[in-house]
This record gives structure tokens, sequence and C-alpha cells, in this order.
């Protein structure tokens, strides 16, 4: 069955908070929450309040700030915890106090401080959980009882209402011994914690969870609210569909209010709970990183809103396989180059399957567009490459491979190369394992990149005009061969020559049947380009919708470009001809025919535009290539394949899908013919 997204609408939908605990200091991070909170439109945010920390007076300044700065833009639920270790028969700051009362003075003071910034207060954070409250140093619960009694009937004197601290694991003799105690007379909401498929709820729902704690209240006639005060999902073995699966799901449950956990994964270098990395878990229940980048819930949920998360009913998880069905399987196959092939093998009659973990921008609506039009036939699996095990599920059934899947930017891998490195190269073993372990190994295509030739510094280009143009004169017809010695610069440029390296000793170690292709600059509909990857889209988007548009270098950088239409036929012969060109490398883009620098390219899409494109310069950016043009003999040669789109017919059906999908409407006599006369566009 597939794991697919409640479409039913709700009556009723928890109002939505998030949870997020500070340290005294951390301002600049607070003001990032709160941007975050406001992109989200979230107004409920809970917060621990250290009683230890707040003992001392640096951290009573702190608490002073962040109290009312937070109370500013949404609505604060203080929740008070950590026994000063002075105070507790033990000294620990989850040890019981000697003296029980001690916390409802702590309360009163806290009130009268700070009280004007929050509604209510929430009594102890987990306190069935002994990393929280060490309960086996309180006999019968006596002085948890005691000391909650006191300071929920002091906090109602003071005018605040009160939350019992979630319990973890959710126990509903727990709380009806709190009954027996008199301690609930002045609670008016039972807060429970739960973590499915990391931590809790393993084999029971929320709604069964909640069942249980609404039969206490009900049997003792209480009126209190259920909220769920914890709530969220661990990424880190990056399983991003799955976070976004329990939000979905805890957006169904009938808790009147859920705080979901929480806004950024912890800084490595932090120390968890439980201790410095005792549980890798606990460092990545974040909607974001800890780079500040978003995952799949943030990016979503700030796109449609918690209402709308339900509507991209592509976004899900196949999971059962009738081995009888095979697929073409492409990973990374949301992207604008996956999305082409797939609608081909589709309209060809093809079963496919798509393999993503739907982490750049824009690519749910190549996914919608697919499962919209060619559901039938479309499987979907959104998950990561990383995860070797579903990598080699997903395979058993595939009669062909095509391996898109990577992290793409030069930019993101000088930032995070340990990232870059786990995604591109770690990633093309998994594929390439999970092909290995099949007894009828299916052929694969796997896309590197021109970067593994490096910055080709030995080579001397000349300025000519708008663009640069090499000295030798058979780079200049040709343009550049796979005999080229490979050169990896930056991390991208490594990770992705690793994985052409992989693939070719692959081949040849374990007869797999398997191409690389080396790609140049490809582009064309379905494309969301940025500055670092899908340049070509990203200039035309930039124009269309008035954007400065940047450059990196003179703009006089020349590549060949490929319409990504003539680049899937590339690959279909790939297949077609895989027995007598497997374990070789190739040169694939527009070849010297379909040549542009950056400053001509801007100066076609300006004539669509009806005027010139202003444009900003910047540095040059460490290994780029003043010029990259694949010689695309060896693989014409192999299969007869030529490129059939110039650069001007090209450009143009992407400016003209660009502009459709935005709704605007094109001159009437828009035609190639009437802008081939407009530009002349120098050809090497």
């Amino acid at each position: 069955m597939d794991i697919l997204s409640k479409n039913t609408e709700n009556k009723f939908q928890p109002l939505i908070g998030l949870v997020e605990w500070f340290r005294p200091g951390e301002q600049a991070r607070v003001e990032k929450a709160l941007a975050d909170l406001k992109e989200l439109g979230v107004t409920e945010l809970r917060t621990g309040i250290s009683w230890n920390d707040y003992s001392t007076p640096a951290s009573q300044e702190w608490y002073q700030w962040l109290l009312p700065r937070l109370a500013k833009e949404v609505n604060v639920l203080p929740c008070l915890h950590a026994t000063p270790p002075a105070l507790g028969v033990t000294p620990r700051t989850s040890a019981p106090l000697t003296n029980p009362k001690d916390f409802a003075d702590f309360l009163a003071t806290f009130i009268q401080d700070l009280g004007e910034h929050f509604e209510w207060v929430e009594l102890w954070d987990e306190p069935n959980n002994t990393l929280q409250y060490d309960y086996t140093l309180d006999h019968n619960w006596q002085a948890f009882t005691q000391m909650v009694s006191a300071a929920a009937q002091l906090a109602h004197q003071l005018g605040k209402k009160t939350v019992l601290g979630g319990m973890r694991p959710i126990d509903p003799n727990w709380l009806q011994l709190l009954f027996d105690r008199g301690v609930m007379h002045y609670i008016d909401a039972v807060g429970i914690h739960g973590f499915p498929g990391v931590f809790d709820l393993n084999g029971e729902g929320w709604e069964e969870n909640i069942a249980k704690v609404k039969t206490v209240l009900n049997q003792n006639n209480s009126v209190a609210q259920i909220w769920i005060t914890a709530a969220g999902f661990s990424t880190w073995q990056h399983d991003e569909f799955q976070q976004l699966q329990e939000f979905r799901n805890i957006l169904n449950t009938s808790a009147a209010k859920v705080y979901w956990n929480c806004l950024h994964d912890l800084d490595i270098e932090a120390t968890s709970i439980s201790g410095f990395h005792v549980d890798e878990r606990e460092y990545f229940f974040g909607l974001k990183r800890a780079d500040g980048s978003p995952k799949l819930l943030y990016r979503l949920w700030a796109e449609n809103g918690s209402n709308g998360l339900n509507k991209l009913t592509c976004i899900k998880r196949k999971t059962s396989f009738n081995p009888a069905e095979k697929y073409s399987l492409i990973t990374g196959g949301a992207g604008f180059v996956g999305t082409n092939l797939a609608k081909r093998l589709l309209q060809e009659g093809k079963r496919v399957l798509i393999l993503d973990n739907l982490s750049r921008t824009g690519v749910e609506r190549n996914l919608q567009w697919l499962h919209d039009n060619y559901e039938e036939r479309l499987e979907i699996h959104v998950a990561d490459i990383r995860d070797l095990l579903t990598v080699k599920r997903l395979m058993k059934n595939a009669d062909q491979v095509f391996h898109f899947a990577a992290q793409v930017a030069v930019t993101t891998s000088l930032d995070l190369p340990i990232n870059d490195f786990e995604i591109n190269a770690r990633g093309i073993v998994n594929i390439l394992e999970a092909i290995r372990a099949q007894d009828n190994p299916p052929p694969l295509v796997f896309t590197s990149t021109n970067k593994v030739y490096g910055g080709l510094e030995d080579l001397l280009f000349i300025a000519d005009g708008s663009r640069y143009n090499p000295s030798d004169k058979s780079i200049l017809k040709h343009g550049i061969g796979e005999a080229r010695p490979l050169d990896f610069h930056s991390p991208y440029g490594c990770s992705k020559g690793a994985a052409d390296q992989y693939v070719i000793d692959y081949a040849r170690t374990y007869n797999l049947p398997a191409v690389v292709f080396r790609m140049s600059c490809i582009y064309g509909p379905h494309q969301y380009g940025n500055e670092d990857q899908g340049w070509v889209a990203h200039f035309a988007i930039r124009a269309i919708e008035n954007k400065p548009i940047s450059i990196y270098g003179d703009g006089k950088q020349v590549r060949d470009v490929l319409f990504v239409e003539d680049l899937v036929d590339a690959f279909l012969l790939a297949q077609q001809h895989m027995p007598k060109i497997s374990g070789q490398a190739f040169n694939i883009g527009g070849g010297p025919e379909n040549t542009t620098s950056l400053l001509e390219l801007l100066e076609i899409i300006g004539d669509f535009q009806g005027q010139k494109i202003p444009l900003q310069f910047g540095d040059w950016r460490p290994g780029d290539q003043h010029y990259y043009v694949s010689d695309i003999r060896k693989f014409k040669k192999a299969t007869g394949w030529c490129p059939k789109n110039s650069v001007q017919e090209g450009v143009l059906k992407l400016y003209k899908w660009l502009c459709e999908t935005r709704g605007i409407e094109l001159p009437v006599d828009f035609s190639i013919q009437e802008k081939n006369e407009v530009s002349k566009v120098a050809i090497a």
C-alpha cells in the first residue's frame, strides 16, 4: 500500500505552535526564530525557563530580555523546569526538591517579574521521564505532587492558567494518581509528548493515546484541555518525507493545541539532553538544519500554509510492489531533467518510478504535474539516496536506471563539503551496490559533469568580442574530448568526479552495464534554475520577472548548451546501445554548433523581452571555466545521436514555457524566424 496524506477535510484542526529552547546569550538565534515563525504564520511558541539558570543574576537578565521580546511577536508558553542542584535531594537538575514548596516560591517570583508577557504557564517538562525528573528518588511521587499542587494553586491565584508538564510516556495510571492526590484541581490543560517513529507511540497512534487521557479526564469530571506540548520527527537518517508525514498526521488529531518540536537542529557541537552525542537522534528534530537551510516540511509549510500541506497529493511513498511490474527508476526524477525523461517514457507507455527527496525548490510542482498527467503508470517514492536499504528495495523491480539525484551547486559544496560528499559520492555507491545485488543488473546511465576536467588552466583563451575562444584550433573546432585529463576542482568537482570513476570501475570490475555522461549545460521546460545550477533558466526567469541579474566574472564565459529534449534522446540511445558502450564516459552537450557566452545568451533573452537586460558583475568563482564546449563526436559515432535544437530555438521554447507558467502573454507575431533576424549570435 502507499503511505498517503489524508485528503479528507477536518472540521477541526489543532492550534499549531512550535517548540524552541534558547540558551542565555542567543539573541541572534531568537531573532532568526521569530522570523521563521512569521514566515510559517505561527503565533504560538513553547520555550523552556530553567529554574536553575534563573537563580543567577546574569540569567535573570537574559530571561528579562527574552520573554518581552518573544511576547511582542507570539503567544509564549513558558515551561518551568530544572531543579537548582542546591535545592534537590541530590545535586542534579532532575532531582526532586528537598522542600517541594520551593517551586511555588520560584513561580511567584517568575510571575511577578515577567507575568505580563504570558497567559499560561507549564509546570515542569516530561515529569515522568527520568531525564527530566528522577522519580526513582521520589517515593510514590510525594514530592512531585506536593510541588505541582502548590504551584498550580498559586498560579491560579495570580491569574495564570496552568499546563501539566507533558507526559512521556503517555500514562493514564500516572494521570489518575495526580487526580487522586488532588493535583488536577488547578490544572487547565494536560500536556502529552510523543515522537512516533523515533522514540514513542510505536504501535499506537495519537488518537488512541488521546482517548486514554480523555477517559481519565471524563472519569474525574475534568474539563481540562488536552495539548500535545511536544511532538516531532528526527531526520537523522535523512527521512524528511516522514517528518512531513508525521506533521500531517498530527494535524488530524483532536488535541486542542499542538506544539511541534522544533525550529532548528541542534548545533553538532552542542550538548543534548542526554549528553554530548549520546543519542544522535536528538540533534535532527528541526524544521531547519543547523546551518539554517530549510527541510522539506518547513519549505512546504511556508509556501502552502499548514492547511495546504495535504493538497500536494504527489508527495507520497510507494511501499509495495508487484514483482511482475517492471519500471524505469529515475533518481532525482522530480528535477527538470528527470521530469522531461519521465514524461517521454510515460508517453511511450513505460512504467516509471521516481525516487526523489524533493530538496530543491519547485520540484514538487514538477512531480505534481507528472502525477496529474500520468498517475496510472507513475510510481513515487519520496526518500533519500543516502538510505541504502530503500535504494536496494526499489532497485529490485527496475529494468533500467537513470541516476540524476545529486547535490548540484559548487557554492553549496564549498560551504558543506561533507554533505556534498555523502550525497554525490556515497549516493552513487549505494546505487551501484543496489544494482550489483540484482540477479539481472539493470543498465545505468549516470550524469556526471564537465567540472571533472577542472578549470582548464593550461589552455589559453582569448577574449574575442563578447566571448572567449581557445587558441587551440582543434579545441575551437571540436571542443573538449574525453581524453582530457581529469582535474577535480572544488568539493563538488571531487564528489562528482569520484562518482564518475566509481561507475566506470564498477562496470569494469563487476561487469555492470553502466555509462557516464559528462554533462555540459542543459536547459528546458520544468527547470527552476538558480545562479548555481540551471543558469540558462535562471537568467530567463530573472529577466521575465524584471529582477536584477548578477554574473560572476566578465560574462564572456562560453558554454555549449543542450536543450533537454535532445538530452532525453541521448539517454534513450545510451540504454539502447548499452552492450557496446558500457563502462565508458561520454561528453554530452550542445557541441561546437550550439555555443553561447553568458553575455550573448542575455542578449537573446533581452531581444525576447524587447529591452536590454541590466547586469551586475562579481568576482570569478574558484574553478570556473572561461570556456567549456563538449566534443560530442564519440557519442555521435557510437549511437548516431545529434542535437536537433539550436540555441535560439531551444531558448525560445524555454522562454515560452516560463511565460506560459506565469500567465504572461507573448507578442502575437513572435516567431523563431523573426528572432533569428534580430539576434545574430556568434557560433564558434
